[in-house]
C-alpha cells in the first residue's frame, strides 16, 4: 500500500516546492503581496523619511473589482464596501458624494494635502523667508559701514534737471506705498501666532489681524494700478542693452569711489530691479486675486495639467501624475507662492529703498520733487543727461532750473 503511495507524495512535495518558489517569485516582484496588498516597511520608513511613495495600492482599494474611481458594486475586498475602503475612497476624492451646498470644496471630505501644507506655512515659509530679510539687512548694514554713503563726489552744482515726471512720481509710489502697508500686514499675519501673540496677546492681535486683513485686501487694487502704470511708462527704457553689460562688470561703480560707468535713464541694476518688480509683482497679484475670489480664480490646476501632459508633477511635488488639484489644494499652493514670492520681493525692495534713500546722496529727490543735480546725473546717468542735453533745452522750471541749496 505505501508503494501505491509513494507517486502521489512525491507529486504533493513537488506541487509544494512549486508553490513556494511561486510565492517567492511573487513577493520579490511585488514587494506588497507579503502583505496583501497593504503597505510595506519600505513604505513606512520613505513616509518618516519625508520622503513619497506610490499610493496606488490604496487608492485602488476602494471596494470595486477592477474600478478604482467608484464606491459601489457587488463585491470589494471584504465581500461589499467597507469603511476603510470607503475612508480610502473620501481620501482620494474617488466618492460618488453629493451635497446640498453648491461650493467647489462641499463634496471634498477629506483634504490629502492639508498636513504638508501646515508644517510648510509653520514651518518653512516664516523660517527661510525672515532669515531671507534679515539677511539682506546685515549685508546692507556691512556695505554701508564699509562703503559708506555714495556722495556727489563732484559736488552739488546747484542746478537741478527734471528727471521724473509728475505721472512718473505718481504711479511709483501708488507702487511703494501700498507695497510697503501689504508688506507689513502680510508679515502681521505670517508671524502673529509665533510672535504677536507672545508680546501683544491675543486680544491686541485679533485686532491688529482683522485690520491688517482689511487693509491688505483693499490696499492690493491701488499696488495693481501702480504696478500696471509703471509698465505702461518704463518698460520701453527699460529694455537691456550692452551698456548694461559694462555697467555690470563695473558693478555700478557702486564699490570703487571714483567709478561712475556709462547709463542712459536706468542703469543696470535698476532695469533689474524693475523687472524683478513687474515680473514677481504680477505673480503676487495673480495668486492674490486666486486667494481675494476662492475657488473662482484658478492658477495652479492649468499648470498641473500641463505638468501632467509633460509627465514631470510627480517629480515637482505637484501630487501624482494625471490627478487634479482639489479645491482647497489651490489655495494652498496660491498661498505658498504668493508669500514666497512676496519674501522674494521684500527683499530686493529693502535694497531699493536703502540705495533711493540713505544709500546714495541725491537719489530721493528724484521721486520727491522729480528733479535731481545736474551733477548727480553727470555722474551716476551721463548718458541720459547727454541726450536732454542734445535737445537743446533751455533752464526752465520744469526742466532744467537754477536751485541753489537744493
Amino acid at each position: 500500500m505505501l508503494s501505491h503511495r509513494i507517486p502521489a507524495l512525491i507529486l504533493s512535495l513537488i506541487l509544494s516546492v512549486w508553490a513556494i518558489s511561486a510565492a517567492t517569485a511573487q513577493t520579490a516582484d511585488d514587494p506588497r503581496a507579503a502583505t496583501g496588498g497593504a503597505q510595506t516597511l519600505e513604505d513606512i520608513m520613505a513616509r518618516q523619511n519625508g520622503l513619497q511613495i506610490d499610493d496606488t495600492f490604496r487608492k485602488s482599494a476602494t471596494g470595486t473589482p477592477g474600478d478604482a474611481t467608484s464606491t459601489s458594486g457587488q463585491l470589494g475586498t471584504l465581500g461589499g464596501v467597507s469603511d476603510p475602503e470607503l475612508w480610502r475612497a473620501f481620501r482620494y476624492g474617488t466618492a460618488d458624494i453629493t451635497s446640498s451646498s453648491n461650493g467647489p470644496a462641499a463634496t471634498v471630505v477629506i483634504q490629502d494635502g492639508g498636513m504638508r501644507w501646515l508644517q510648510v506655512r509653520g514651518g518653512i515659509l516664516p523660517a527661510y523667508g525672515g532669515y531671507m530679510l534679515l539677511a539682506m539687512m546685515l549685508v546692507l548694514l556691512a556695505f554701508y559701514l564699509i562703503r559708506g554713503r555714495i556722495m556727489i563726489e563732484g559736488g552739488k552744482t546747484g542746478i537741478t534737471i527734471l528727471r521724473f515726471s509728475l505721472i512718473e512720481r505718481i504711479a511709483h509710489w501708488s507702487m511703494a506705498i501700498p507695497f510697503i502697508l501689504l508688506a507689513l500686514t502680510g508679515l502681521a499675519l505670517l508671524f502673529g501666532r509665533t510672535v504677536l501673540i507672545p508680546l501683544f496677546g491675543k486680544e491686541a492681535f485679533s485686532v491688529i489681524a482683522t485690520t491688517g486683513k482689511v487693509i491688505h485686501n483693499n490696499i492690493a487694487w491701488v499696488f495693481i494700478a501702480g504696478l500696471i502704470l509703471s509698465f505702461l511708462l518704463w518698460a520701453l527704457r527699460n529694455i537691456p542693452n550692452g551698456t548694461d553689460i559694462r555697467w555690470l562688470l563695473k558693478g555700478g561703480g557702486l564699490f570703487t569711489k571714483g567709478v561712475h560707468p556709462d547709463s542712459g535713464k536706468f542703469n543696470a541694476g535698476e532695469k533689474i530691479i524693475f523687472w524683478i518688480v513687474i515680473i514677481f509683482g504680477g505673480l503676487i497679484s495673480f495668486t492674490g486675486l486666486a486667494l481675494l475670489f476662492p475657488y473662482q480664480v484658478t492658477v495652479f490646476a492649468p499648470v498641473l495639467d500641463l505638468l501632467n501632459s509633460l509627465g514631470i508633477a510627480q517629480l515637482l511635488g505637484m501630487g501624482d501624475a494625471g490627478g487634479a488639484l482639489s479645491p482647497q489644494e489651490e489655495m494652498q499652493y496660491a498661498q505658498f507662492w504668493h508669500t514666497a514670492l512676496g519674501f522674494i520681493l521684500m527683499t530686493v525692495i529693502i535694497a531699493h529703498i536703502y540705495l533711493g534713500s540713505v544709500g546714495m546722496e541725491g537719489a530721493l529727490e528724484s521721486m520727491k520733487s522729480g528733479k535731481v543735480d545736474v551733477q548727480w546725473a553727470k555722474e551716476h546717468h551721463n548718458l541720459w543727461y547727454d541726450e536732454i542735453a542734445d535737445t537743446g533745452i533751455k533752464p526752465a522750471p520744469d526742466t532744467l532750473s537754477s536751485t541753489p541749496g537744493e
